[in-house]
């Protein structure tokens, strides 16, 4: 056992880890799934990235500079905010600008306030926690903005003559968008309550189980994972309210008209 704890994984190691994939596209072939192109690509990409991101990293953690930190959390939104939009089908037009906001508002605020309220960096900039913690706030909260967004619109499309009819009444677009809007909400945080529920019995969070493998203290390892649990819901909550309350009003005309479809104009 390496003194400080960590057995390290060598090349030929990381090689044979491939070999899960390799038989998981083994059973997609017998099974017929369909799914060995895309096990593929998935696999070369985890590899590629993880290692570009393993090389940037120990680069930024030597030169500790604040613009190097805030360029990679720029990037991780941007790209985030761009992944959401591929997850959300006839995404209207315009939705790129308000679903960064709220990537951009959530991560950066929650990411902050956990490492300067809580943790207490030394510098606000300190890439060795502040990347890594926002990385997971960015990640959750997209998840959930790209569930709570597919929602919404599909539940509209899904209630359009009721969303028509409520209109005809005299109601206003909120008031015919809210039911929609509450279950898209709901929608996208149903997965962070359920791994709130789980943690720590059904299964070991990311956080805690590579400080434990690092060889942290377990319990000081399970503190720090229950920060990441409750940074990771209000995070998951504020920015799928910022995205849906936002974009929900693109489904209207700017009089107030419902747009069906032929009426609209798609985010390419």
């Amino acid at each position: 056992m390496p003194a400080d704890g960590v057995i390290a994984i060598g090349w030929f190691e990381l090689v044979l880890a491939a070999g899960f994939i390799v038989a998981t596209g083994a059973l997609s072939l017998a099974l017929r799934l369909g799914l060995v192109k895309d096990l593929a690509i998935g696999s070369v990409r985890t590899y590629l990235q993880l290692l570009a991101l393993g090389v940037v990293l120990r680069w930024v953690f030597e030169v500790r500079l604040w613009y190097a930190v805030v360029a990679i959390l720029v990037f991780m939104t941007v790209v985030a905010t761009r992944i959401i939009l591929k997850r959300v089908p006839h995404a209207p037009k315009g939705l790129f600008g308000s679903s960064l906001l709220a990537m951009a508002v959530t991560g950066f605020t929650v990411t902050f306030a956990v490492t300067g309220i809580v943790i207490r960096v030394p510098a606000w900039y300190e890439p060795r926690y502040v990347i890594p913690i926002a990385g997971m706030v960015l990640g959750n909260s997209m998840t959930g903005i790209a569930l709570s967004l597919e929602r919404l619109f599909s539940d509209l499309d899904a209630h359009s003559e009721e969303v028509l009819g409520t209109l005809a009444l005299g109601a206003s677009p909120w008031e015919a968008a809210r039911g929609a809007v509450r279950s898209s909400l709901r929608a996208g945080l149903i997965p962070t309550i359920n791994s709130m529920a789980a943690a720590g019995i059904v299964f070991i969070p990311g956080m805690m189980s590579g400080q434990v493998l690092a060889g942290a203290d377990p319990l000081e390892a399970a503190k720090y994972q229950v920060v990441v649990m409750l940074m990771v819901s209000a995070a998951t909550a504020v920015g799928s309210i910022i995205a849906v309350t936002l974009a929900y009003r693109r489904r209207f005309s700017a009089d107030g008209a419902y747009l069906e479809q032929g009426f609209r104009a798609h985010a390419s």
